[in-house]
């Protein structure tokens, strides 16, 4: 059980559970307890989601973690590269039956496409660069977009969801940049175009995902406590800057930001 528990990387597991009920939160204000079924509904889907992930990811880079993640059950010898398969096809396969339950056509649809997006990163395009970097992103903006679906609309998160996609595209530039000189076997951006114009590219989704922060504050979207969100569009400028200099500190930076960032989402609904 405890080879199990460490193949699906439970922690992270919960923490996307957590980030699905705050979607559905920022979707549905304090009317979220009418729809407690959908919400634990796509807490078991997320859960289970990124249970399989972890689990294929195991067994995709069983021969890398012998040496970075030695500890790991496939590597350890707790568990067999086949088994690992198999709990992550079952757990991706569980959480679309799953969504099932939900008998909404558009969260059933994020899902699948989530499903496919993972599945797809994990065999092919994680080596490919920016491809992967952008499926990574638009995994962290389709939260987002569950989270709406389950009690509302997937288009009341589309802002927070676009921002989440573009400065994770940023993030994950600046980590390619970062560990350039230990990537081997991939065929990353900044290989492919250089550290200098990666940099810019980064610095561009940097920039941009702050700029959409400025569309709810016309509309009128969120209470007066949704401004808090200028502290996390100065962290994402900052990240624009550094990036240049010290990638490392730059996607730090960004992971602070986006939490700040969630926060004044959370926030917003609440209106005096």
């Amino acid at each position: 059980m405890n080879a199990y528990l460490q193949l699906f990387r439970t922690g992270n597991a919960v923490m996307g559970i957590v980030g699905v009920l705050v979607a559905c939160f920022m979707a549905a204000g304090f009317d979220i307890a009418g729809e407690y079924v959908n919400i634990l509904i796509s807490a078991i889907v997320v859960f289970m989601f990124i249970c399989g992930g972890n689990a294929l990811n195991d067994y995709i880079d069983h021969e890398i973690d012998v040496t970075a993640h030695p500890e790991r059950p496939i590597p350890s010898g707790r568990m067999s590269r086949r088994n690992a398969l198999y709990a992550g096809l079952i757990m991706l396969i569980g959480s679309v039956l799953v969504s099932f339950l939900t008998r909404d056509i558009e969260c059933i649809a994020i899902v699948v496409i989530a499903c496919i997006l993972m599945v797809a990163y994990e065999t092919c395009l994680k080596q490919r660069g920016f491809v992967g970097n952008l499926t990574i992103a638009i995994l962290t903006g389709m939260m987002f977009l569950l989270g709406g679906a389950v009690v509302a609309s997937p288009m009341d998160n589309l802002i927070v969801a676009l921002m989440a996609t573009l400065v994770s595209i940023g993030r994950e530039i600046s980590k390619d940049i970062e560990d350039m000189d230990s990537d081997e076997g991939r065929n990353t951006l900044p290989m492919r175009i250089g550290t200098r114009n990666a940099a810019i590219l980064a610095c561009v989704f940097f920039i941009a995902g702050p700029l959409l922060s400025i569309q709810p504050m016309v509309a009128g979207t969120y209470g007066i406590l949704y401004y808090t969100v200028v502290i996390a569009d100065v962290l994402f400028l900052l990240c624009a800057v550094s990036v240049f200099k010290d990638p490392h500190k730059a996607q730090k930076t960004a992971k602070k930001a986006m939490v700040v960032a969630l926060v004044s989402f959370i926030l917003g609904v609440i209106r005096f």
